[in-house]
């Protein structure tokens, strides 16, 4: 547009001066077609038009959007229409709670409310994109900036909505699946109504009240004693099992070994020891039972 302004400006510039008397007219006519040369130029220029790889460009004409989008490369078209290019790339959205790491800097995490009336912040990252043939319907009825009109405020909506049927705990643990599912179908639905692809669904953090986290600490520890007081008990029993099995072999044995004895049998065991007491080189008095000879031996 520049080169066609500089262009008209050179041919005004060379008409005035062929209408006066004066040494420089006689450069009007290379300005003419200096000028010319600028105008050709500047037309062209805005006639063809590149679109980077990943992106369409839309067209508008005083206003009117037209259908047809521009791919990437390099196209011809009318030197009068405004070309927006718009990108059909995987694009995110993150709402994080710590500085500088969202797409808005500070604080842009999600406060909701559970079902118990607690509040709950949820830290989400939404991964999208634009349908190439529906870029116009966006430029037309949204605009460029439709992740602050659309991205931005559905995700947080639907997050609200929904995170009031579950309560506090429920989407910290059991239930954050189900909730990020729910979540990724109710935004799915109300960006492909725009023109927007919902690819990917992160919920990245959901931090609870300190109070909550607080009770269900608690809980861990208080299960934990719970397992480890089940597995003394089982210890316990297995110790108690085995006294009683041993106990019952020693019953056995005695039973055995008293059923089976006779007094010959005591008496012949009475006098192997008797010689194997008197064999010992140790001094020694004996008394063997009753009417028992007495053995007396001294070193």
């Amino acid at each position: 547009m520049l080169l066609i302004i500089l262009g008209v400006v050179a041919l005004l510039a060379a008409f005035n001066l062929s209408k006066i008397n004066n040494p420089v007219a006689r450069f009007a006519g290379g300005i003419k077609i200096g000028g010319f040369v600028l105008i050709l130029l500047g037309l062209f220029a805005t006639m063809v038009v590149q679109i980077d790889a990943g992106k369409v460009g839309v067209q508008s004409l005083f206003g009117n959007v037209k259908q047809e989008t521009l791919q990437s490369g390099l196209n011809i078209v009318n030197p009068l229409v405004d070309v927006k290019e718009l990108d059909i790339k995987t694009q995110n959205y993150t709402m994080s709670g710590v500085h500088d790491e969202g797409s808005k800097s500070g604080d842009d995490a999600i406060k909701v409310l559970s079902a118990d009336g607690l509040e709950v912040t949820i830290d989400l990252t939404v991964l999208f994109r634009i349908l190439p043939e529906k870029a116009p319907n966006i430029v037309r009825s949204i605009g460029l900036d439709y992740v602050d009109v659309i991205v931005r405020p559905l995700s947080r909506t639907r997050i609200r909505d929904i995170s009031a049927n579950y309560e506090a705990v429920s989407l910290y643990s059991l239930k954050r699946d189900e909730f990020q599912t729910r979540i990724f179908s109710a935004i799915e639905k109300d960006f492909k109504g725009r023109g927007l692809v919902l690819e990917s669904l992160l919920v990245r953090n959901i931090t609870l009240p300190e109070s909550v986290k607080k009770t269900i600490e608690s809980k861990i520890n208080a299960e934990q004693d719970a397992q480890k007081m089940q597995f003394v008990l089982q210890k316990e029993k297995q110790e108690a099992e085995r006294k009683r099995v041993e106990a019952q072999g020693i019953a056995d044995y005695q039973r055995i070994i008293t059923s089976t004895l006779t007094d010959k049998q005591l008496q012949y065991e009475q006098i192997k020891a008797q010689k194997e007491l008197a064999a010992s080189p140790n001094s020694k008095i004996i008394i063997m039972g009753k009417n028992a000879p007495l053995m007396l031996n001294a070193n």
